[in-house]
C-alpha cells in the first residue's frame, strides 16, 4: 500500500500540556527527597555510654601535656575543658547527679583553680629569676678574679723574698767558706781567736737566714691558707644561690602542673565512679 503523508494531529485549543522537568532534575529531586525519609533519629547516649565517655576523657585531660612555656596560657582552656566535660555527664536526663556528688567536684575544682593560680603567679616571675641568677654568676665570677689576683700577689711576694733570702744565704755560705779557709790555712796577722769569732758570726747568720726562710715560707702558706678559706667563704653561699635559682628556672621552664592537673582529674574520676555505685545502689 502506498503510505502518503501523515500530517502532524494538534491538540485542541484549550487543552494545556503540563512542563515536565529534565530527567537530570528530576533526579536531583528524588535523591533529597529520600535523603529526607531515610534520616536517622539523632541517638542519645545511654547512662553507661555518657559515665565510660567522661572518664576517658577526665583520663586524658589528666595526662594532657602543654607544649611550650609560658604553661599558664592553656590554664583557662583546660579548665573550661574539665567543666564542659563534667557539664556533659550531669546534663544526661538519667544522671540526676546528687548533693555529695556536687559537693566533690566543686572542692576538686576549686582546688586545682587555685593550684593553677598559684603555678601562674610563680611562673610569671621567670623573667626575674633569669636576673638574680646573672647577677649572682656575676659576683661569683668578681669573687674568682679577686681571689686570683690576691692569689697572684702573694706568689709575687713570695718568688721575691725566697729569692733574696736565698741570696743572701748563698753569700752567707761563700763567706762561711772563706773563713773555714782563714781557720785551715796560715794567714799573718790573723788570731786564732778572732778566726773562730769569725766563724761563729757567719754561721749564727747563716743560721738566721735560714729561719727567716722557713718562718718566711710557714707565714705564706699560713696567708694562702687563709685566702683559700676567705674566697671559700665568699664563693659557698653564691654557689647555693645560684643553684637555687637554677632549680627554680628549670622548674618554670618545664609543666609543673601536669601532677597536679592529674590528680585532679583522678580525684574527679573517683567522685563520678562513687556516684554510679550509689546510684546502682539505690536502683
Amino acid at each position: 500500500m502506498f503510505m502518503g503523508y501523515q500530517p502532524r494531529i494538534k491538540s485542541p485549543r484549550g487543552i494545556v500540556h503540563g512542563y515536565k522537568k529534565p530527567l537530570r532534575e528530576r533526579k536531583k529531586e528524588r535523591k533529597r527527597y529520600h535523603g529526607r525519609s531515610i534520616q536517622e533519629p539523632k541517638h542519645t547516649a545511654t547512662e553507661r555510654e555518657i559515665s565510660e565517655a567522661t572518664l576517658k576523657r577526665l583520663h586524658i585531660l589528666g595526662r594532657q601535656k602543654f607544649g611550650s612555656s609560658p604553661f599558664s596560657e592553656h590554664f583557662d582552656r583546660w579548665l573550661t575543658n574539665v567543666v564542659t566535660v563534667l557539664g556533659e555527664f550531669e546534663s544526661h536526663p538519667d544522671m540526676n547527679v546528687d548533693e555529695q556528688f556536687v559537693k566533690e567536684r566543686e572542692e576538686t575544682l576549686a582546688l586545682i583553680r587555685l593550684q593553677l593560680e598559684g603555678r601562674r603567679r610563680k611562673e610569671a616571675t621567670i623573667d626575674q629569676e633569669i636576673k638574680n641568677l646573672s647577677y649572682h654568676k656575676s659576683l661569683l665570677g668578681q669573687i674568682n678574679a679577686d681571689y686570683l689576683s690576691s692569689a697572684s700577689v702573694l706568689k709575687g711576694q713570695k718568688n721575691a723574698e725566697i729569692k733574696r733570702l736565698n741570696s743572701e744565704i748563698a753569700l752567707l755560705k761563700k763567706k762561711q767558706a772563706e773563713v773555714v779557709q782563714i781557720k785551715t790555712g796560715f794567714f799573718r796577722g790573723v788570731s786564732n781567736k778572732e778566726r773562730e769569732q769569725k766563724e761563729i758570726t757567719v754561721a749564727q747568720e747563716l743560721n738566721d737566714k735560714q729561719t727567716e726562710l722557713e718562718l718566711f715560707t710557714l707565714d705564706l702558706k699560713a696567708k694562702q691558707r687563709q685566702l683559700r678559706e676567705e674566697y671559700e667563704r665568699r664563693r659557698e653561699p653564691v654557689l647555693e644561690q645560684i643553684k637555687f635559682f637554677k632549680k627554680i628556672i628549670r622548674e618554670l621552664e618545664a609543666d609543673g602542673s601536669l601532677e597536679e592537673r592529674w590528680f585532679a582529674c583522678e580525684a574527679l574520676a573517683d567522685s563520678l565512679n562513687t556516684f554510679l555505685q550509689r546510684k546502682a545502689a539505690l536502683s
